[in-house]
């Protein structure tokens, strides 16, 4: 029965990470993209804090834990963030969904360069796959009410967000296997993304002060303002924090086969919320990417555990 709990619960994750994506256009085309990420993760944050604190996991992380949690919190809070939502400005949600899922790849392809994981036959022939799907869905999206040069750069801006999260991916890897001089063991998932939250909120805010004194303060309206806690609470916390749980209880590997429901959600939220269109074309680019990232995964330990080290789908 527990199970059973387990797996309603990441299938619940899988929608809400999938309809963080017609959120996450609603909040870019609403406001401007720092105070987006910035406000988000105010949000997130403080809900992260109160969970620690309420669950009875409260830590601090030692001196040298922080370096490693700034380098996260950098790449997963400020670098992934901005260019997810400057993606967002120009690209459909469904596009965007399509894209995320290339961050597995770049992970793989991280892993060879920096922690010399072998190239193989399967990373190859995955990466030809999900090119090939990118490929189809640049030049054959049906959302063709959005100009395709503006499609291009946001599909490209994403593929940007993608590469982000890889970096951060490997990053995590290390600090959750290795543990610092000054700390008795290696921080665990949870203690990771609440610390780096806290450490890309403090990275955020100059750079969210500097954009607000050149451009102006633009309050989010009611929409703006549902799509930004709809991202920071159920996107970013309650959907972690059930996906961790399902780590914990079903395993890595099982509660990962979730993940590949996100882009279905997120093209049929777009479909329904923005009226974003449907057509054969997404299905074909899901297929490809999708089953590029699966055989890519089949021989590298990094990817293929990669969402233990992540804690957001969007």
């Amino acid at each position: 029965m527990n199970n059973v709990v387990v797996h309603f619960k990441l299938f619940l994750v899988a929608v809400i990470w999938g309809l963080g994506w017609p959120a996450g256009r609603v909040v870019a085309t609403d406001i401007l993209p720092f105070m987006a990420s910035w406000l988000r993760y105010v949000i997130a944050t403080v809900s992260f804090l109160l969970f620690l604190k309420l669950s009875k996991q409260w830590m601090i992380p030692t001196k040298s834990e922080w370096s490693r949690i700034f380098l996260i919190g950098f790449f997963s809070t400020c670098v992934y963030q901005a260019f997810f939502m400057f993606g967002m400005q120009y690209t459909a949600a469904g596009d965007a969904s399509l894209m995320i899922t290339f961050n597995p790849l770049f992970t793989a392809i991280l892993a060879v360069i920096f922690l010399s994981e072998k190239m193989h036959l399967n990373l190859i022939i995955g990466l030809m796959m999900g090119m090939t799907g990118v490929g189809i869905l640049f030049y054959y999206s049906p959302n063709v009410d959005i100009p395709i040069a503006d499609r291009i750069l946001g599909n490209i801006l994403i593929a940007g967000a993608a590469l982000a999260w890889a970096c951060n991916t490997i990053f995590m890897k290390q600090a959750m296997t290795t543990k610092t001089s000054d700390s008795a063991k290696p921080l665990n998932p949870l203690e990771l993304t609440v610390w780096s939250s806290a450490a890309g909120l403090i990275i955020l805010t100059p750079i969210t002060a500097l954009e607000a004194a050149t451009q102006g303060v633009v309050l989010p309206t009611i929409d703006g303002w549902i799509g930004i806690i709809f991202l920071a609470l159920f996107s970013t916390v309650i959907a972690y924090v059930w996906f961790a749980d399902g780590i914990i209880k079903i395993g890595a590997s099982m509660s990962a086969l979730y993940v590949y429901l996100v882009p279905p959600f997120g093209i049929l939220g777009g479909y329904l919320l923005l009226q974003e269109k449907l057509g054969v074309s997404l299905i074909v680019a899901f297929l490809l990417i999708t089953g590029g990232v699966i055989i890519a995964q089949r021989k590298n330990s990094l990817t293929s555990n990669h969402h233990e080290a992540s804690s957001t789908g969007v």
